[in-house]
């Protein structure tokens, strides 16, 4: 492997908050039903340990971003955050710019007014509406109607947040394309800045898993597509990943975009995961590593029985390759040709009889700047990741 420069690798923070008002019947996710009795302030304790814990993954760097995501976790109180930001800001360094995006769904049962987030350093608001359809909400299991969710986005805005996702599904059950297009356009006229406007897919242990409803054939999803694109981009809307746009008014969701070029992260809370690159980090040997949570609140309370990071595994060589394709491959624009080394230590040339194939198939273009999948090879973007595989 080549020499790794461990400060010119970002580091950002993830923290889960595991708690819903109810479980959606699409969502595999880590989430739980929130309990009458549930201890926040006990939950905020073990967030604060679990950081503490994880400071020597750090190696001097500054946190460059903050994704808070669940459950939904506008159901902590403000105070909670409050108390844990002022505990990041004394362990940790926060640069100066960082961003922190809070995901929150638009019910007011379970957010508190938006100027608080902004009071405690939240920057950035991730709103979980999926659709506006009233049927289709019912149908998704979602306990919020169109009309909260368009004032939230409304509520956010006139809070003083500048920047604000709002995450919308298509090919829905039954959904047809001009019923797609309307959710967009609601949202951008309600003051979306950035939208994450991805397809519905079934999962396993979920509710649609075991009792499938009917949905778009690849016909219509094609066509929800197109005609989704088409009012997107008409909008001043950039498509900088698979399923996310950003307005000419917003930039990127940088921490997101941390994730797909393959740069570091923390992880507290129950079932976080994190990535790290270590160098000489308490008699580990060099390398990347993924490492996980308890998943389970309980189990995650529970210091003696149940450590914080489990799974704490150092990724094989051979894996990084396809890891590190599997993210960046997913921008747009690709990625600058230095960062395959930079983030994975391997050589860029170990690869080039792979680029070189993809190049003639015209699925990839390729030189000592940028790595960029074509339009082509985005339309059959899994044929380009499994080449690296």
């Amino acid at each position: 492997m080549l020499e790794m420069s461990i400060s010119n690798i970002p580091l950002a923070l993830y923290i889960h908050i595991p708690w819903c008002v109810r479980k959606c019947p699409y969502c595999d996710f880590n989430s739980h039903t929130l309990k009458e009795d549930t201890d926040f302030a006990q939950y905020t304790d073990a967030l604060i340990a679990d950081i503490n814990s994880q400071l020597h993954l750090v190696q001097n760097r500054p946190i460059t971003s903050i994704f808070i995501g669940g459950g939904t976790p506008s159901l902590l109180p403000v105070a909670q955050y409050k108390r844990m930001f002022e505990h990041l800001q004394n362990v940790l360094t926060l640069a100066e710019d960082i961003e922190i995006t809070l995901e929150a769904n638009p019910g007011t049962v379970e957010h508190a007014p938006f100027a608080d987030y902004l009071e405690v350093g939240i920057n950035r608001l991730s709103l979980g509406v999926q659709t506006f359809s009233a049927d289709k909400l019912v149908r998704l299991g979602r306990i919020h109607d169109p009309n909260q969710a368009i004032t939230a986005i409304q509520n956010a805005k006139d809070a003083g947040f500048e920047r604000i996702n709002v995450d919308l599904m298509h090919g829905l059950p039954e959904q047809t394309a001009d019923e797609a297009v309307a959710d967009i356009d609601v949202a951008m006229g309600a003051g979306a800045t950035h939208l994450s406007w991805y397809q519905l897919t079934i999962e396993p242990n979920t509710v649609f898993y075991r009792d499938t409803p009917i949905l778009p054939d690849e016909h219509r999803l094609a066509d929800i597509e197109e005609q989704g694109r088409a009012v997107l981009e008409l909008a001043g809307f950039r498509n900088y990943e698979i399923s996310a746009w950003v307005g000419q008014n917003d930039s990127p969701c940088r921490h997101n975009v941390n994730y797909w070029q393959f740069g570091d992260y923390l992880a507290i809370g129950a079932g976080g995961h994190g990535k790290v690159s270590l160098k000489e980090v308490m008699g580990l040997e060099d390398g990347i590593y993924r490492y996980s949570k308890s998943r389970l609140p309980k189990d995650y309370l529970n210091f003696d029985n149940h450590p914080k990071s489990v799974n704490f595994q150092a990724i094989a060589n051979d894996e990084l390759t396809s890891e590190f394709m599997l993210n960046a491959l997913r921008l747009t624009d690709g990625f600058e040709s230095r960062l395959f080394s930079e983030r994975t230590g391997l050589d860029l040339s170990d690869i080039k009889p792979i680029l070189d194939k993809l190049q003639s198939q015209e699925l990839l273009i390729y030189d000592e700047k940028r790595i960029q999948p074509t339009l082509l090879g985005r339309q059959y973007l899994n044929q380009v990741m499994q080449a690296f595989i």
